[in-house]
């Protein structure tokens, strides 16, 4: 009977233990597209590792570096105008282990003269100081 209770403790407190990290990669994400709407891309960079082994592939292939995918996203959208209005739909959200995730979702951008959209997977690990985006796939 102890076993079973214990069971079923170690159940639920996993279960809350994901839902909170859902809920922490959810809110990394709502942060993300509020400091992109307010024209502020080091702040939209603040959920990704701050590491040179940080991978983003794009159309244009695989740039490494959070330095570099900052320069990248500054050369792309130079201006408020440039960047638009971002939105996410997130699709799916799958927890690997107690420190890895995996994000599927899709991007909006709605500008003046055009509204350019994609799909993105996202791989997140958890640090000491939270979740952080380890590698981007956007499309």
């Amino acid at each position: 009977m102890k076993r079973l209770f214990f069971l079923t403790i170690l159940f639920f407190s996993f279960s809350f233990v994901k839902a909170q990290d859902r809920e922490s990669i959810l809110k990394i994400l709502n942060d993300q597209t509020v400091s992109w709407n307010s024209g502020s891309l080091e702040q939209f960079m603040s959920g990704y590792l701050k590491s040179d082994s940080l991978m983003f592939v794009g159309k244009s292939g695989v740039t490494y570096g959070w330095e570099n995918v900052l320069r990248n996203y500054k050369k792309g959208y130079p201006n408020k105008a440039a960047m638009g209005i971002l939105s996410f739909n997130i699709k799916k959200i799958d927890l690997l282990s107690p420190d890895a995730a995996f994000v599927m979702g899709s991007f909006h951008l709605k500008r003046e003269n055009d509204a350019p959209s994609g799909h993105f997977t996202l791989v997140f690990k958890k640090f000491k100081d939270g979740w952080k985006i380890v590698s981007d796939h956007s499309s």
